[in-house]
C-alpha cells in the first residue's frame, strides 16, 4: 500500500496531544504545589486510551444498534469482503448491520484479527454492488491500517483534556500555590486559565486533522486495494446527497462515533469548521486524479 507523509503528521499531531495532557497535569502541580498530578495525568490519559480502544467495537456497534449476520444471510456481502481481504493477504473482519436508514458505514475493532465492518440498511439499498466494493475496500483499510488504535487514541486523549479543562474552570479558584490564592501569580493563573480555555478548541482541532489525514489515506489505500478508485469516488457522491436527505439524528452517543464513519453522519446542518471528515469534493477529486494516472511529464 501507499506510503503516506500523513502518517508522519499522524504521529506528530498524536504526540502533541498528548503534550497538551501534560502541560495540564503541569500547570494543575504548579497551582497545588503537589508534581503527583503529571504522574496522575500521565496514567488517566494511558488508561483512558486502553479502554476507548479496547472496547471501540462494542460501543460503537451499540451506538448504531448493529447486529451480526451470517455468511447464509448475506452471502453477497462476505464473498465481497473476503476477497478483498484476500488481496490484502489479511484477516478477514466480522461483518455487522445497523438498522439505520441513513446511508453509512465504519470499521472498528481494536486490531486485524478482531476487526469489524458496519454497513447500514441505508447504504445497502443505495449503493451498486460496485460501489459497495468500494466503500468495502476503504473500510477495510481502516482495519489494515491500524486507524482504529490512533482514532481511540485521539478521541480519548481530546475528550479527556477537554473534562479536566472544565474541571480547572470550574474549581481553579482553589489551585493558588500552596493551597492559598493570596500567595500566587494573578498573571500566571490568568495565562493558565486562558490556556485551559483554549487546549481543548485545540484538542478537538487536532483530532480534527488526524480522522482528516486517516480518511485520505484510507481512500487512497481502499482504492489501490479495490483497483477501482472511481467507483469509491461514485460511491462518495452517492453518500454525500443520501445522508443530506436523511442525516443521522444527532445524539451524544452517535456523536462520540461519528468521525469512524466513511463520511460525516450528521449532514448539512454539520459544523464544517470542525468536522473529522474532508470535504466530499476533494475526496473525489483526488480519487479521480488517482484514477487518471499520475501527472505527465
Amino acid at each position: 500500500m501507499h506510503q503516506h507523509h500523513g502518517r508522519l503528521r499522524t504521529a506528530g499531531l498524536l504526540a502533541f496531544l498528548f503534550a497538551l495532557l501534560l502541560l495540564i497535569g503541569a500547570l494543575l502541580a504548579y497551582f497545588t504545589s503537589s508534581p503527583s498530578f503529571l504522574l496522575i495525568f500521565g496514567l488517566i490519559g494511558v488508561g483512558s486510551v486502553a479502554y476507548s480502544y479496547w472496547n471501540s467495537d462494542k460501543l460503537a456497534l451499540r451506538a448504531m444498534k448493529a447486529y451480526p449476520v451470517s455468511r447464509e444471510q448475506a452471502p453477497a456481502l462476505y464473498e465481497m469482503v473476503e476477497e478483498l481481504a484476500e488481496r490484502a493477504q489479511q484477516p478477514a473482519p466480522r461483518i455487522f448491520i445497523a438498522p439505520q436508514p441513513t446511508p453509512n458505514a465504519f470499521a472498528t475493532g481494536r486490531n486485524p484479527e478482531n476487526g469489524v465492518v458496519c454497513f447500514t440498511e441505508g447504504i445497502l439499498n443505495l449503493l451498486s454492488p460496485r460501489e459497495l466494493r468500494g466503500v468495502t475496500g476503504h473500510e477495510l483499510m481502516h482495519v489494515y491500517n491500524r486507524d482504529i488504535l490512533i482514532s481511540s487514541v485521539a478521541a480519548a486523549v481530546a475528550g479527556f483534556l477537554t473534562t479536566i479543562s472544565q474541571f480547572f474552570l470550574l474549581f481553579g479558584g482553589g489551585f493558588g500555590r500552596g493551597g492559598n490564592n493570596q500567595g500566587g501569580n494573578p498573571l500566571a493563573l490568568i495565562g493558565a486559565i486562558a490556556a485551559v480555555i483554549l487546549m481543548p478548541i485545540a484538542a478537538s482541532l487536532i483530532q480534527m486533522a488526524i480522522s482528516r489525514t486517516r480518511e485520505y489515506d484510507a481512500d487512497a489505500d481502499g482504492a489501490e486495494l479495490s483497483g477501482d478508485p472511481l467507483a469509491l469516488a461514485s460511491a462518495l457522491r452517492k453518500l454525500h446527497g443520501g445522508i443530506n436527505a436523511e442525516p443521522l439524528r444527532e445524539d451524544p452517543k452517535h456523536d462520540a462515533h461519528a468521525h469512524m464513519m466513511i463520511a460525516n453522519p450528521f449532514g448539512p446542518k454539520a459544523k464544517q469548521l470542525f468536522s473529522t471528515h474532508p470535504p466530499m469534493d476533494e475526496r473525489v477529486s483526488r480519487l479521480e486524479q488517482m484514477a487518471s494516472g499520475p501527472p505527465q511529464g
